[in-house]
């Protein structure tokens, strides 16, 4: 079972940039599949980026040219990195992992951050 925890959100000023961490308890070997996620107040969980076990990525449309997902599997963790933040970018974000285990998939969340574009 792997447990994730999420890191680098906080205040920026429009046009400014956050890197997030979301690191994972275990090892990433059996994870096929990882995104990031957001949620504004009042709002439904969207889909930021996506990122595949074979490296493929795809990004909502709000955010191409702005986000860059990537990850480190010597360290279990996933960054998402965001540029030119837009006040409509406030939101907590989310890191999902799908594992395949034994047949199984399952998949996990971390605790969210959250993230602050205000001038």
């Amino acid at each position: 079972q792997l447990q994730l925890v999420e890191s680098g959100g906080g205040l920026v000023q429009p046009g400014g940039s956050l890197r997030l961490s979301c690191e994972a308890s275990g090892s990433m070997v059996n994870v096929y599949a990882m995104g990031w996620y957001r949620q504004a107040p009042g709002k439904r969980r969207e889909l930021v980026a996506g990122l595949g076990s074979g490296g493929s990525t795809n990004y909502a449309g709000f955010v191409k040219g702005r986000f860059t997902i990537s990850r480190d599997n010597a360290k279990s963790t996933v960054y998402l990195q965001m540029n030119s933040l837009k006040p409509e970018d406030t939101a907590v974000y989310y890191c999902n992992m799908a594992e395949l285990r034994d047949g199984v998939s399952t998949g996990y969340w971390g605790q969210g951050t959250q993230v602050t574009v205000s001038s």
